[in-house]
Order: structure tokens, then sequence, then C-alpha cells
């Protein structure tokens, strides 16, 4: 008779997402301070263990813990990548399958949930932020900053920071903001418009001391567009 193969402890699998928002014309980043051990009272990205009696799949997992830590449910949201092993959770191995978002600093309100001490935005320095993280989330958030960075050159990707309004001025704020470098302002202006996921709100100007400037919003269904050559 052949022995029953013995059970294999199953890995702990959790969501963790960088979320990006634009603050006074800084990328920040949604830090979370724990409450508990381990890693008690340091910060951490916002996350949260899959519910597989409630989460449908990992997207709807990551979705769920956006929504009750901001309050945002209609982000944009991207995968960025799987952190797996025996040593960064003591507690256990553990899979965390690492999300990063784009929201507007305007349409969120933070909130600091059951195992948190304290929720604050945190400003972006290089790859990184001004204070250690808990886990492996300094790794995680490196490789999310790089991801966006990459991803800005030749995406879309900056109108998600923007409320749902704004100038063409803004935009190209974002872009320098994130790519670390200044941009030509008709050359700018110039690959926007052809790449066409902008459309100008008829009639809505912002007022200004020379020539009021034009407000546009992101065209519907226009979620992420990749330019034919990078910025």
């Amino acid at each position: 008779m052949t022995s029953p193969t013995p059970a294999r402890p199953r890995p702990n699998v959790t969501v963790d997402l960088a979320i990006f928002a634009l603050i006074s014309g800084t990328l920040n980043v949604l830090l979370m301070q724990r409450a508990a051990p381990p890693f008690a009272d340091d910060w951490a990205l916002p996350g949260g263990y899959i519910h597989s009696e409630t989460d449908g799949d990992i997207d709807a997992a990551a979705y769920r813990v956006l929504k009750d830590k901001t309050a945002v449910s209609t982000p944009y949201l991207e995968q960025v990548q799987s952190f797996g092993d025996g040593l960064r959770d003591p507690r256990g191995w553990t899979v965390s399958i690492a999300y990063m978002a784009l929201i507007s600093a305007d349409a969120a309100a933070l909130q600091k949930g059951a195992n948190a001490a304290d929720v604050a935005w945190w400003p972006i320095a290089g790859d990184g932020v001004a204070t250690p993280l808990a886990f492996d989330h300094a790794k995680i958030l490196a490789t999310a900053i790089r991801r966006l960075r990459n991803k800005v050159e030749y995406s879309s990707l900056p109108v998600h920071l923007l409320p749902a309004s704004f100038t063409l001025p803004d935009l190209q704020a974002i872009y320098e903001c994130i790519l670390g470098r200044k941009m030509d302002k008709a050359a700018f202006r110039k690959r926007i418009i052809e790449a066409d996921f902008v459309e100008a709100i008829p009639g809505a100007k912002r007022p200004a001391s020379n020539r009021p400037a034009q407000i546009y919003k992101l065209k519907t269904g226009c979620s992420t567009i990749f330019l034919d050559r990078t910025l």
C-alpha cells in the first residue's frame, strides 16, 4: 500500500501596493506605519492577505486593498512583480504580488485601518523614501519606481496622477517631475496632441495673466496609450 504524500505547508500569499500621487509638485508614495509585530512602528507599503473566499482573483485583491486604504476604486493599477522567499517575513514563507497604482491625491481619503498606527504620503527621493521600510518593501518600492519611470518615457501614464480636468502645462510638469528633466514646451504639446489620449473641454479655460490656458480631460476609454517613440 502506497503511503499518502505528506501535506506540505503552504506559503502565505499577499498583495502589496506602491500607491503614487503627485503632491506639491513631488511624486509621493503612500505608506502605513505598522501597529503590531513584526516590524512594529516601521513604515510599510499598504497590503494584505488575499481573501480566497471573496477575492475573485489577485487583481480583485489589489483593488480591495487600494479602496480600503484610499477610498479610490477606479485608479490606474498594474501588476509589477512577484516577490517570495522564506526570509522576507519572520512569520514564515510568503509570496507578495506587488502592484503600483496611480491616483490623484485630491481624490484620496486616507484610512489607517485596523493594523496601522498611522498613514501618510512620503516623497520619493531617488529609488525610495527617507525611512527604512518593513519586510522587503524597499526592494518592492524601488522596482515599482523603476517601472513607472521606464514606462513614462513612452506612455500616457502620468495623466492618471492628475485630477479629472487639467492643462497641458500641468501634464508636462508631471512628466518632468517623474523623469527628472525639462522638456521643450512646443515639442511636448505636439507629441501629446498627436498621441490623442486627451481632449479639450469646450469653453473651459484656466484664468491666466496673459492668455487663459485650455483645460483638457482624459478621453473616454483611454486608460493607457503607448507612444511611437520616447519623449
